[in-house]
């Protein structure tokens, strides 16, 4: 597993119990959106700077290309997560996020499905 400061450790203790919390009250079976916005709330009750649905730019060969690219959330401008609510997490899901975090200079990520019977069965935690 890659290190990361305590810091970033920290934040990602209460990035995982916003998610245990959001899906304890919900459930599964619910639309991405909703979880998305339930974690938010759950995330700024904690004190945390979150962000939705934010733009990372990609550029290629020196251009920067105007793209529909977006972070589901951006939690104190460092760690990335994206919210699912499938049967199953694909290894597309997985490199989505590995790509989020190249492309944006972060160093950790979360992958949360709210679609299973126990949360932490539905996260995945991702660092560079």
């Amino acid at each position: 597993m890659i290190e990361v400061p305590n810091h970033l450790d920290s934040l990602a203790k209460d990035v995982v119990d916003g998610a245990f919390q959001a899906h304890r009250t919900l459930g599964p079976g619910l639309l991405e959106s909703v979880y998305e916005q339930c974690l938010t709330r759950e995330l700024a009750k904690r004190g945390l700077g979150v962000k939705r649905q934010v733009a990372v730019p990609v550029t290629y060969d020196g251009e920067v290309i105007d793209s529909a690219l977006k972070l589901d959330l951006l939690v104190e401008d460092k760690i990335i997560v994206e919210i699912k609510a499938v049967e199953k997490i694909a290894p597309l899901h997985m490199a989505q996020l590995l790509t989020y975090l190249k492309l944006s200079g972060r160093r950790l990520g979360f992958l949360i499905n709210f679609n299973v019977p126990l949360i932490r069965d539905g996260i995945s935690r991702l660092a560079l």
